[in-house]
């Protein structure tokens, strides 16, 4: 396979002039790869063992380097890009610490399946395996967080080895590669040539269905009286939010998207009934618990979404599709498995259910069923006592002024749950959290990460204390550097997800997670973030709260933060307890709707269970 440029006509010239070999160093070989591949953007921070490729940086024409404040952050940042972008995201660092700070976000782009590129610098190749001063294996520390990495040995490697990784890091399941390459060969010459010759005879990933495993999925949708379509984060990787629609509309299967999914299917369509899972919404769990058939595409049946995973969804078969086979069957059998690209298979699903079951499939007492459970569980929220804002109305006030149009990012914990429920997503990439590996301070780099792949785009990061005090340093990155990112700071004092769970589990003993005293400003996020070039106001009333998002909007020229004070005490509802079968969700603490497998045996229109006012 020859792998050519593509983006931008620079890059093009560019890779027309690499006809005949050109002798530069393997420094240089790094950027010009770069460059030929698309590449736009990297982020990193550079050491002894990358001051070679530092050098050659200096001298790139067509690439912009932004110079983050940590490792983690370059990370983070390379990830936010990718998700918005469609594109790889690349980062850098130097060897030993620099290299070991990239872990986490390696980690956390591995499980949210999101494609980037790390390059890391080495020690010289003699000095390998002597202990030398920031020798670290980072191939060996990373193996089990990649989808695959390299270490270059000799610097012809360097062209081909780049082309590789990309193509590894966005085809298929898409996941983070990492090249470690030693200071020496770095400085060292080759004979340059564009485009080099990728051979990964055991990489053949397969995008398309087979067409006997369709047939049997149309079957089951055909006989099936309770399905439910259970979207996850590959229908985004895949760019198959279109080809979803039009199945979904043409079957009149309701919809639930995952925390990975969100802004895959429209929050304002009559079929979606929200995210599912320990936070979900009670009509998409009761409808994933009722179901006799789930159609699960691009998701992995994480236990956040199944709960006690043997009385999940117990009368259902399943369909499972995503591009990784190793998925399939791995917690839930598959009754139908198909290996193939998400957008690929939803496109041969709708071809066969058109041809095969032209009449359609009569569900219309499940869909009253469903929606019943929507319009009786809305989502919302308890009035606080304590005189403080309410987190939920403050991300609800949020999505209603800025709108769908917009990317938010969020950290972990209560305000990530909070961000997924009361923010109406209608688009895809429009939603960045970091959902498999759960990493606190994700949403400030990441946000920066977003603004750099969609400079036209308005970026907020919804963040908590806790987070934002782990990565709030790139907001001197997104001042300097000119991103003018956006973020809501949810601040109770607390690490708000442990204390909720505190409260709930551990009889109220709050070990370890006040962060400040309740009328205390420490730190004073407002003058931290003053200080590090942002514009930064408070807001501690509802009275303020409109007028403060009004006014952030109004700033383009440099970042701001607005430190909105809330009540310690909110906590996430619904919620599946952990080690609980999701039919065991409460609406609100104290209150448990009652679920039956046969939507036919309830009243929908006669209930003793009475919405939760918010």
């Amino acid at each position: 396979m020859v792998v050519s440029s593509q983006h931008t006509p620079a890059t093009v010239a560019q890779r027309n002039r690499q006809a005949q070999p050109e002798r530069i160093t393997g420094a240089d070989a790094i950027v010009r790869s770069l460059e030929l591949l698309g590449t736009e953007v990297v982020f990193g921070l550079p050491g002894g063992a990358v001051l070679p490729l530092y050098d050659a940086l200096y001298k790139a024409k067509y690439l912009r380097h932004v110079l983050v404040r940590h490792e983690q952050g370059a990370g983070h940042a390379a990830t936010g890009y990718a998700q918005v972008s469609g594109k790889v995201g690349v980062c850098i660092a130097t060897s030993g610490p620099g290299a070991t700070n990239l872990v986490t976000p390696l980690a956390d782009a591995h499980l949210d399946s999101v494609p980037v590129v790390a390059i890391t610098g080495q020690v010289g190749r003699q000095m390998l395996g002597t202990d030398a001063f920031q020798e670290a294996d980072i191939r060996g520390i990373t193996l089990p967080v990649t989808k695959h990495n390299f270490m270059i040995t000799e610097p012809e490697q360097i062209p081909r080895v780049i082309a590789e990784a990309f193509h590894l890091a966005a085809t298929g399941r898409p996941g983070p590669v990492l090249i470690d390459v030693p200071k020496d060969i770095q400085a060292m010459e080759l004979d340059f040539i564009w485009p080099p010759v990728v051979d990964l005879p055991g990489y053949k990933p397969v995008t398309t269905p087979h067409s006997r495993s369709i047939d049997q999925a149309i079957k089951l949708i055909s006989q099936s009286k309770r399905p439910v379509l259970y979207i996850g984060g590959g229908v985004i990787k895949a760019n198959a939010t279109a080809e979803l629609r039009a199945f979904a509309e043409a079957t009149g299967i309701p919809v639930v998207t995952t925390l990975m999914a969100r802004g895959a299917f429209p929050d304002s369509h009559p079929l979606h009934l929200g995210m599912p899972g320990m936070h979900g919404t009670v009509s998409a769990v009761g409808a994933m618990q009722g179901s006799d058939l789930l159609i699960t595409i691009g998701a992995r049946f994480d236990d956040r979404v199944t709960g006690r995973t043997d009385l999940f969804a117990p009368d259902a078969k399943v369909i499972h599709a995503d591009i990784d086979p190793a998925e399939i069957g791995k917690i839930r059998a598959a009754d139908v498995p198909i290996v193939g690209d998400a957008r690929e298979v939803l496109q041969c699903l709708l071809e066969q259910f058109q041809r095969q079951v032209p009449q359609g499939i009569d569900i219309q007492q499940w869909m009253k069923h469903v929606v019943s459970l929507r319009e009786r569980f809305p989502r919302g929220y308890e009035r606080t006592d304590d005189g403080l804002l309410e987190p939920q109305r403050v991300i609800e006030t949020l999505s209603r002024i800025v709108g769908p149009d917009a990317i938010y990012c969020a950290g972990v914990g209560q305000h990530q749950m909070w961000s997924a429920q009361f923010i109406d997503f209608e688009q895809p990439r429009t939603w960045l959290n970091s959902g498999g590996l759960g990493t606190m301070g994700y949403a400030i780099p990441a946000a920066l990460g977003a603004k750099a792949a969609a400079p036209e785009k308005e970026v907020w990061a919804i963040d908590g204390d806790g987070c934002f005090q782990m990565t709030n340093q790139e907001l001197t990155t997104a001042a300097v550097e000119g991103f003018p990112i956006k973020v809501a700071l949810i601040n109770n004092g607390n690490l708000g997800m442990v204390r909720q769970w505190q409260t709930l589990f551990y009889e109220g003993n709050y070990s370890h997670t006040k962060l400040r005293e309740q009328h205390q400003y420490m730190p004073d996020f407002v003058g931290l973030a003053q200080a590090q070039g942002c514009v930064a106001f408070r807001v501690t009333n509802e009275d303020e709260l409109e007028e403060a998002i009004h006014k952030a909007r109004e700033i383009n020229d440099r970042p701001v933060v607005i430190d909105f004070i809330v009540g310690q005490d909110a906590q996430v509802w619904p919620m599946v307890a952990v080690g609980h079968s999701n039919s065991d969700i409460e609406y609100a603490r104290g209150l448990r709707p009652f679920f039956e497998s046969d939507p036919s045996v309830i009243d929908t229109d006669d209930t003793d269970e009475q919405p939760h006012e918010g």
